[in-house]
């Protein structure tokens, strides 16, 4: 439709350049967005059948923003953006007035992108390529931005503000967890409203995690050439707009549905941690479409190469978010803030967040982002958890994180998959991980709950398919099994896959419950992925970022088999054991003597109940140690009422081992939770520990019941 069709209109006025975005204020609606390279900005309206019934230019330009308020809007206007300037991908710009453009400040996104030629800037097939330029209309193929009214009655809604000490965090994606359960409405499932429902914050709560981290759940695109095969891109890791959530995950109308869910999971107990994609969007690289942020400020938004035309693609993704730019930064924070403060989540998830943290001169754990978050009043006090990689030229920044977040811990997961597969040489740094990994995280006060462990996640193989697959099986995402990593440190017992072979079967359970031991046990956050707890599998797919369908979402008749409800009640031990013992969530890091010299915080013990040695930490065929935690002090007494002593026995060697546990005056061991089936465990005659291959054995101690001060 031509620009000619529409006449200014009078009824539009100056308005002002905040808040960005559109904002209701009860009479009209204030439209504002930030621009420093376009020449003219034009404001569209649609009904709500989609069709554009009027085009207009936003009548002021303040401090690089342009801005106009409208008296008669209404909250549910549909809209979007048409933005003007240089289409000179040479120097960077790529403005195209025929691409309808979304807010990147819309708080709802209404429809679904259509993939069509006219969602590019520049003509498909063309002999210039990207230096074309193309002048069909994308509106037809676009979503719509919808003016939202923010009010919404919270009532008595408290955070639930989990010290960090305390936390435990599920990791899962929301149509994953409900698409399958037999007890979620079927209309509610894959949706905001699922997480409403008894039945799954009764398994959270119960389970004794106090987190939900949710995969991205902000509005995001489907690839062109997944759909094309059938896919989707079900994690959500490409990002449209960053104020809003996805459609698909509404069963309501209104952004309300969000604000009930989050209200329901504190209500249960738990905080709502929002896994995000700061890091790029879903435009791509210069042979990408043309959807928002490339349209209106593409010099701004993105990091490009010396030669502009180009990008910076340090993601792997086509693009990088350029935070060194102030209005790219503005709206990173904005954004954040908004979840926050208007939608009461508890923390995020940085993707990639090195990204974040990368200036100029490469990454600076005080750049312009990790400053700007952490002088923040708000952000500063909510949950901050990065992945600290990214491909991009000094990626690997695990433990360099400025102090007050929280960093994904893959050294942990590593040396937990190949101790249990029964690696040698694993034993020192297992001792360090277990602690928290002080050689890590140990610096600028930083604490053991800053490393977030974890054997699994979403990118990867589930637990189950970790002690079933010595390979990957990613043949259903049709790229000819080259996608997922190849280094899993998986083992399969005997078999690939699903067997009937009993022995088979019995060694996984107990892998898979040393594992969760592992982790559950260990000083720092622990982080648990959805359905593992009853032995979920995805047959061997180790990247099924693409299928939103069976094999990734939940298979509650898992979680009621036998198996799976022994998997769990394991699981729910564990926990509670962790809030029980406060030796189990210190929050400092534990030396081997407290600060007065007397006693012992932690003894590492060999089998016979000696200490360890320089020779025994460096003998690479060793696989089996203790770990004696002395009592609690009393500065935790408020922490837990156990003030016993505990004993950690590992065995992760292919051969029954005995250990001895050491002597404490005028008490016993006694068994609390063990990874071995069968029979409860028990001392022998001389008070010897007959441990099995690959077990784990937890024990605590007791006054001897002669004691005078036995209770």
């Amino acid at each position: 439709m031509s620009a000619r069709q529409f006449a200014q209109s009078s009824r539009l006025r100056g308005g002002r350049p905040f808040p960005l975005g559109a904002t209701w204020d009860g009479l009209g609606v204030n439209f504002a967005l930030y621009s420093r390279h376009a020449t003219k900005v034009e404001l569209c309206l649609f009904n709500e059948r989609g069709r554009e019934i009027e085009r207009i230019a936003l009548p002021e330009y303040t401090d690089e923003i342009w801005h106009g308020y409208l008296p008669d809007a209404r909250p549910g206007q549909r809209y979007g953006y048409r933005v003007h300037g240089p289409y000179a991908p040479e120097a960077g710009h790529r403005f195209n007035p025929n691409k309808l453009l979304l807010d990147p400040y819309a708080k709802q996104i209404v429809g679904q992108l259509k993939w069509a030629p006219a969602l590019f800037g520049y003509t498909i097939g063309h002999k210039d390529k990207d230096l074309s330029f193309d002048k069909r209309d994308s509106a037809p193929y676009m979503p719509r931005c919808a003016v939202v009214d923010p009010a919404f009655t919270w009532g008595r809604d408290t955070a639930p503000a989990t010290p960090w000490d305390d936390t435990v965090i599920y990791e899962a994606h929301l149509r994953g967890l409900s698409m399958l359960h037999p007890q979620v409405p079927e209309q509610a499932r894959g949706s905001f409203s699922a997480l409403k429902q008894d039945a799954l914050l009764d398994h959270l709560r119960q389970l004794g995690v106090t987190a939900l981290e949710l995969l991205p759940i902000h509005a995001h695109v489907d690839d062109q050439h997944l759909l094309e095969r059938g896919l989707r891109n079900y994690w959500g890791y490409n990002t449209l707009a960053f104020f809003a959530p996805e459609p698909r995950f509404m069963s309501t109308s209104t952004i309300a549905e969000f604000k009930q869910m989050v209200a329901g999971v504190h209500d249960a107990g738990l905080e709502v941690i929002l896994d995000v994609v700061y890091n790029h969007t879903a435009e791509g690289n210069e042979l990408g479409p043309t959807l928002s942020f490339k349209g209106i400020d593409n010099a701004s938004y993105y990091r490009l190469a010396d030669d502009p035309r180009y990008y910076i693609n340090d993601t792997g993704t086509g693009n990088t978010f350029d935070l060194t730019n102030a209005g790219a930064l503005r709206m990173v924070m904005d954004s954040l803030r908004y979840w926050v403060q208007d939608m009461h989540v508890d923390g995020f998830r940085f993707d990639l967040a090195t990204i974040l943290g990368r200036e100029r001169a490469g990454f600076d754990p005080s750049g312009s982002f990790m400053d700007a978050v952490r002088q923040d009043p708000v952000l500063s006090q909510v949950k901050l958890i990065a992945e600290p990689w990214d491909i991009g030229p000094g990626g690997y920044q695990l433990g360099q994180f400025a102090p007050g977040w929280a960093e994904w811990n893959d050294r942990f997961r590593d040396n937990v998959r190949a101790l249990w597969r029964g690696d040698g040489g694993q034993l020192a740094e297992f001792a360090t991980r277990l602690m928290g990994s002080a050689d890590l995280f140990n610096h600028k006060g930083r604490r053991p709950a800053a490393s977030v462990n974890f054997v699994t996640a979403h990118d990867g193989f589930t637990l189950n398919d970790l002690v079933s697959y010595n390979d990957k099986h990613n043949e259903a995402n049709g790229e000819d099994g080259r996608d997922g990593s190849d280094h899993n440190i998986s083992f399969n017992h005997g078999a690939e896959g699903p067997t009937d072979d009993e022995g088979i079967n019995t060694i996984r359970a107990r892998q898979m419950r040393n594992m969760l031991a592992s982790l559950l046990l260990a000083q720092g956050t622990p982080m648990l992925l959805a359905g593992d707890e009853f032995a979920r599998s995805q047959g061997g797919n180790n990247n099924a970022y693409c299928q939103d369908n069976p094999l990734t979402w939940i298979d509650w008749q898992q979680a009621a088999s036998p198996a799976g409800r022994q998997q769990s009640l394991f699981v729910r031990r564990l926990l509670s054991l962790r809030r029980r013992y406060p030796q189990l969530r210190r929050g400092r890091f534990l030396d081997a003597r407290d600060e007065q010299g007397e006693g012992y915080d932690v003894r590492w013990l060999r089998t016979d109940g000696q200490p360890m040695e320089d020779g025994d930490w460096h003998d690479g065929e060793a696989r089996s140690l203790a770990l004696h935690l002395g009592a609690a002090r009393q500065e935790d007494a408020p922490r837990g009422p156990e003030h016993a002593h505990l004993l950690l026995m590992f065995n992760a060697s292919h051969q029954p081992q005995a250990f001895v546990p050491p002597l404490i005056d005028d008490e016993h061991w006694r068994l609390l939770i063990s990874t071995i089936d069968g029979a409860p465990l028990q001392a022998d005659a001389e008070g010897h520990w007959q441990l099995p291959d690959r077990a784990i054995v937890v024990l605590s101690s007791r006054r001897n019941r002669h004691s005078d001060t036995d209770a």
